[in-house]
């Protein structure tokens, strides 16, 4: 058993990098440039999809912290300091940053023109951060395992 819970331990930080890449950007930025996406649907889009991505960042960081648990008797204070920032990450962008980015969303898509928002900014700044985290995180766990 203890393989498998070192299989995810491993593998999930490059799985979690490769959708905050694919997502966050390649597909966010891109759909935008799409002949015929419109505001109203690139908006539309970006929210189901990010919807699906933070629920996908949320279960594979409940597996991360169990197959860390399970996997190790006592894991490092580095990778237990990486997971307590990537849930705190994930947690301030779920919780805090894109409910105001759905709420300007949906006034966007009533109709009422805004200037640019910077929590969108602030939302990319925290993707940057987990990128980094998530590199960190899988470095040290490949290592501790070599």
């Amino acid at each position: 058993m203890n393989e498998l819970w070192l299989a995810v331990e491993v593998l999930a930080p490059a799985f979690w990098l490769g959708t905050v890449f694919a997502i966050s950007f390649l597909e966010a930025p891109l759909k935008f440039r799409a002949p015929g996406v419109t505001i109203a649907i690139g908006l539309g889009i970006g929210r189901l999809v990010f919807r699906a991505l933070n629920l996908v960042e949320i279960v594979v960081l409940v597996a991360l912290w169990v197959a860390t648990l399970a996997a190790d008797e006592t894991p490092s204070a580095g990778v237990r300091n990486l997971l307590a920032a990537l849930t705190i990450v994930l947690a301030i962008q779920v919780a805090g940053i894109r409910p105001p980015l759905t709420r300007r969303s949906d006034r966007i898509l009533a109709g009422e023109e805004l200037p640019r928002s910077r929590a969108h900014l602030l939302y990319v700044a925290f993707e940057l951060v987990k990128v980094i985290l998530l590199i960190w995180l899988a470095v040290v766990t490949v290592t501790a395992h070599l």
